[in-house]
């Protein structure tokens, strides 16, 4: 923050912290449900990229996940050894490899996030109504538009 910033307001401070607080206990719980077994949270995000945007080089979702490539290169070899995840020479560029999802890595990853949404969308259901779950939607629109800026 710099002296040209706006001041903070005491809600935007108040909502900062809330969302860190209830982010982190929910990643945990959310951790904790059975689904990609012993892959860590790096491995697991490779594999949500991977489904979502399709192959990419090590360095490109190095980029993408503000991590260092070496680091990403130990994450795909854990999930290539997995059968997860394969690399195979690109046709325009024998230097690059790009990372693809295995028949095996998306039914992991699509099960894993069928089981998570189920448990979250009931545990929403169960603790809020109809009001309070479209707040959930707005409020979720902002983070995303807050994380993507």
């Amino acid at each position: 923050m710099n002296d040209s910033d706006p001041p903070l307001s005491p809600t935007a401070v108040r909502a900062a912290g809330d969302v860190w607080i209830v982010f982190s206990r929910l990643r945990r719980r959310l951790r904790a449900l059975d689904g990609e077994g012993d892959l860590s949270p790096a491995q697991a995000a490779v594999l949500k990229r991977l489904s979502q945007h399709g192959p990419a080089s090590a360095s490109e979702l190095a980029a993408a996940e503000g991590v260092r490539a070496q680091s990403m290169a130990k994450n795909v070899a854990a999930l290539e050894a997995a059968g997860l995840v394969e690399r195979h020479p690109d046709p325009y560029d024998g230097r690059r490899r790009p990372v693809t999802l295995t028949e095996r890595g998306r039914e992991q990853r699509l099960g894993d996030l069928r089981a998570r949404q189920a448990w979250l969308a009931r545990a929403l259901q169960e603790h809020g109504g109809e009001e309070e779950l479209r707040a959930v939607v707005t409020a979720m629109a902002l983070l995303d538009e807050v994380a993507q800026s």
